[in-house]
């Protein structure tokens, strides 16, 4: 069986086939979760804004005109909804980075992450994203587990590209300072192999 596209069953549903959403429902709902969870991080309201952007994206799709991936539409009704209903619930919470990272430190940070991104270390860097204030945790999944572009996280958030640039340079400033107890031993480790 040929596994239809996205217009398509787009295109299904839009001509009174309801049950092609299920379909899109399958294929994004993991990723739509992930997106609510790293900002909400609350599991109860994750899932209800899932399910509540299903539904938005569902009565809104004739308002899809196709110009961005049906993915990334749908990414920033998560998105939004997660941010308003932070906004609504008043707990955003900051943390600050302890020490500050030097220019010189930025090749172990981006060695560091990807190092810890590998599947035997990802509940690690899990945990850290899930400290990090809501738009960063947003912003990092994105990019890391999504893979998306700087350009379709512009798309998703409404931010310019430059403004993403930045924040993923905070971001990942502030993921590395909550992962360096993890990642410097593991450095280490790595050098003295070298050696």
């Amino acid at each position: 069986m040929i596994k239809k596209t996205d217009q398509e069953l787009i295109d299904l549903i839009l001509n009174g086939d309801t049950n092609a959403f299920g379909e899109l429902v399958d294929r994004y709902q993991n990723y739509v979760f992930t997106i609510a969870i790293r900002i909400i991080k609350v599991r109860e309201e994750a899932e209800e804004i899932a399910q509540d952007s299903f539904i938005k994206a569902f009565d809104s799709l004739g308002s899809f005109r196709g110009e961005s991936k049906f993915s990334t539409w749908l990414y920033r009704i998560v998105y939004h909804k997660s941010l308003d209903q932070i906004k609504k619930n008043s707990r955003h919470k900051t943390i600050e980075i302890i020490d500050e990272i030097t220019e010189d430190r930025l090749a172990d940070i981006e060695n560091g992450l990807e190092f810890m991104l590998s599947k035997e270390r990802s509940e690690t860097v899990k945990k850290c994203i899930a400290k990090l204030p809501a738009e960063d945790a947003a912003i990092i999944t994105l990019f890391y587990f999504d893979e998306q572009s700087v350009k379709g996280i512009s798309q998703i958030t409404d931010l310019t590209e430059d403004n993403i640039k930045i924040k993923l340079y905070r971001s990942r400033k502030k993921l590395f300072s909550l992962l360096e107890t993890y990642i410097q031993p593991e450095i280490s480790i790595r050098n003295e192999k070298a050696i």
